[in-house]
């Protein structure tokens, strides 16, 4: 092991004892009291926020966002330790003997032409040597835990290497005019009704947004955009905006209102410029 791998074990070995201290008798209250279930959330926004990071190509922030993922996931393997479910070492074990499974080209005498070959090679190692069942359509290979944007790039993915996809950007387009249509009329079949019972009408404005948001997706997809990346980029650039909009309203003395809107707007054609 060279020095850098040496650091590595020692690093990893101090963190895990201090989730121990963290989590044994005289350690913390908050701590003690979570289990894999509360951190659920925790692990979600913590890999988010990584992402963050890895975009703004920020390398302080990524190490930082890093060692919070790592944390959580000590934290909730070494839960699992507790309870006698399975160790840390059987976990990082687990993943040791997988990688060295599926990647006969690097620890066998497999050879490869591509990346593609090693992704089919993965696909049958998962099938013949661990005993998968073959999956009954290639869309059960998309977790159903993922966030729903995640999961539309993921089946529209798989869908497209069977050969399920559009010929051609313009059918990609077409599509999504096509539902942005649809649900301009179902949005205005709802307003139409007024004060009647609109819950079917709501139900169908519902489905066609998320055909809408599905043929966007499908889009990204098309043009190689991960959709969440995407939106995530706009969510940081609407963020600095709306900002400077605050900032501005509140060096003029004027509030934040409806009736003050075109002011905003100007505001935000000045944060667009700069």
């Amino acid at each position: 092991m060279d020095n850098k791998t040496e650091d590595s074990a020692a690093a990893f070995q101090r963190l895990t004892g201090i989730v121990a201290r963290l989590r044994g008798p005289g350690g913390c209250p908050w701590d003690r009291e979570q289990s894999p279930a509360t951190l659920r959330g925790d692990l979600i926004e913590e890999t988010y926020e990584c992402v963050e990071a890895i975009d703004e190509k920020d390398r302080d922030h990524t190490a930082e966002e890093l060692g919070d993922l790592f944390l959580l996931v000590t934290m909730i393997a070494y839960m699992h330790q507790e309870e006698g479910a399975f160790s840390i070492a059987d976990a990082l074990n687990r993943v040791s003997e997988k990688l060295i499974r599926r990647h006969p080209h690097v620890f066998g005498e497999v050879k490869v032409k591509d990346s593609a070959e090693v992704l089919d090679n993965w696909a049958k190692i998962k099938v013949e040597k661990e005993g998968r069942r073959p999956r009954d359509s290639i869309l059960d290979g998309v977790s159903r835990g993922l966030p729903p944007l995640d999961r539309a790039w993921k089946l529209q993915k798989k869908a497209a290497k069977a050969g399920f996809d559009w010929p051609d950007l313009g059918g990609v387009i077409a599509k999504v005019e096509e539902e942005l249509a649809e649900t301009g009329e179902a949005a205005r079949a709802m307003q139409a009704q007024g004060a009647a019972d609109t819950a079917d009408a709501a139900a169908a404005v519902e489905d066609e947004l998320g055909d809408l948001l599905f043929s966007a997706v499908n889009l990204c997809r098309f043009l190689g955009v991960e959709p969440s990346v995407a939106l995530q980029k706009t969510n940081v650039k609407f963020t600095s905006r709306f900002r400077h909009v605050e900032k501005r309203m509140k060096e003029t003395g004027q509030e934040m209102k409806r009736e003050n809107l075109a002011v905003m707007d100007r505001f935000w054609e000045e944060a667009k410029k700069l």
